[in-house]
């Protein structure tokens, strides 16, 4: 994530000769020349199926529902269509009236929406700008001010510029929806109809989710007229490609077990979750403890020490990044080799979204997750949400014979109070639900975006932006 609180950004108008590159291909090229250039760019050329799909419907106006397991490239395609359709119009947008209104449920997607845009928009002359909260609204403000062609955000912080009177959305020609069964887990929907009675009538509308539960359906259907249905069926669920396996211990010997697995030079990127954030915060000290570089993200850390811990992560400064489930969906970050999982997760959910950070755009990856006693009812719940048991490793050093063999049910205080959705490590929880609003982040969200293939091959970790 680059500069974010200093996001906003013009792309100048290049003309691209320089690229010599293969030309893409599909629905790629029924783009614009200077938004092929940039993909070409990227080294892009064959799309998926769900931007293959959703391209030529999106370029003819229509409204769309889009469902597409992570990491299969819904980002780009709405990202691709939505720049063609404003480079349609050189007008310079009004101040603090965006022309394109993206909503994400955390500040990390967002800011990886917003840097798609820029990478895919570079050849263009369009303005755009995220904003989110947990970071002053100085200069957000400002950018705004400027006008923008394309806004993204979270729904807390865009309410707030709203009733502070500065942001408009009067003139938004498109609205999108991104990762929207997370807003629904989240509380977000009365969010989502206050920004909704503010949108014109005469707008393009897409809504796109990995999952479309009944409830979710008809939601979509309250916000889109006569809806293109794009679904993208897995060739192979993401948890079939990923190696689980589950260890059994004491609960006071987790941090030890940890140390233990990371001598294991194999273990080259992990993401290790937690439930609490004071917990993720006293792994990376114990990591550190034993010379291992870690840090640690979470809802109480500020933005800019959550933009420099995935920074780190990302360029491999850090070979441990500890999160809570802000950090579950949303987050692309390549080459991830493990995934562990500290404490099981309440929600068996969030088990399939937490390790679903490994194994993308075709690499390889393995989740272990940690169990001690009090956790056993919640590796059952993710063992029948899964139809299959976890393989147990029974030969680890820190095997806990008392922790494979108990029935005890989860007490109430283990891992946290669970009251709403979003409380366990969401990324500013708000008000009655757990935390403060002006974050704009309740949780966790969407997963990964803009995933291309790369020269002749499918699945590109670089394109999920």
């Amino acid at each position: 994530m680059k500069d974010q609180e200093h996001a906003y950004r013009e792309n100048s108008d290049h003309s691209g000769s320089d690229i010599q590159t293969e030309k893409p291909q599909g629905a790629f090229g029924t783009l614009m020349e200077k938004i092929q250039q940039a993909i070409a760019k990227e080294g892009y050329v064959t799309p998926t199926p769900i931007q293959e799909q959703c391209i030529p419907h999106l370029l003819e106006g229509k409204d769309l529902i889009g469902t597409a397991q992570t990491g299969t490239g819904k980002t780009a395609a709405f990202t691709l269509p939505l720049l063609e359709k404003l480079s349609g119009n050189s007008q310079r947008p009004a101040r603090g009236t965006p022309r394109a209104l993206i909503l994400a449920p955390t500040r990390e997607l967002a800011a990886q929406i917003e840097e798609s845009i820029q990478t895919y928009g570079q050849f263009l002359r369009l303005t755009h700008t995220v904003i989110f909260g947990g970071v002053n609204q100085h200069r957000q403000v400002k950018a705004l001010n400027r006008g923008v062609d394309i806004l993204v955000a979270t729904p807390g912080r865009l309410l707030d510029l709203m009733q502070q009177g500065y942001i408009h959305l009067n003139e938004v020609e498109v609205f999108i929806l991104d990762e929207v069964d997370r807003m629904l887990d989240m509380g977000f929907i009365p969010d989502i109809k206050r920004v909704l009675a503010k949108l014109p009538e005469r707008r393009q509308t897409l809504f796109f989710s990995a999952t479309m539960a009944p409830k979710m359906e008809a939601l979509a259907n309250s916000m889109v007229r006569n809806p293109v249905r794009v679904a993208i069926a897995p060739e192979k669920p993401a948890v079939e490609v990923i190696t689980q396996k589950v260890l059994y211990v004491h609960k006071k010997k987790k941090n030890d077990l940890l140390a233990y697995l990371l001598k294991d030079p194999g273990i080259k990127k992990a993401v290790v979750f937690t439930q609490m954030k004071h917990v993720a915060n006293r792994v990376v000290k114990k990591l550190d403890s034993v010379g291992i570089r870690g840090t640690a993200i979470h809802g109480n850390k500020s933005q800019a020490a959550r933009t420099k811990a995935l920074d780190g992560f990302k360029d491999g400064y850090y070979r441990v990044l500890v999160a809570t489930d802000v950090a579950a969906r949303g987050l692309d970050i390549d080459d991830v080799t493990h995934v562990i999982n500290y404490d099981l997760p309440v929600e068996s959910e969030t088990y399939v979204h937490r390790i679903g950070r490994t194994a993308r755009a075709g690499a390889d990856g393995a989740a272990i997750s940690f169990c001690c006693g009090e956790e056993k009812e919640y590796l059952r719940a993710i063992e029948s949400l899964l139809g299959k048991p976890v393989p147990v490793d029974l030969e680890h050093e820190y095997h806990c014979e008392e922790s494979l063999r108990s029935t005890a049910s989860a007490p109430k205080s283990f891992g946290g109070n669970r009251g709403g959705r979003g409380r366990r490590g969401g990324g500013g929880n708000r008000g009655g639900r757990g935390g403060h609003r002006g974050g704009g982040n309740r949780g966790s969200g969407g997963g990964g975006q803009g995933n291309f293939s790369r020269s002749r091959g499918r699945a590109s970790s670089r394109g999920r932006r």
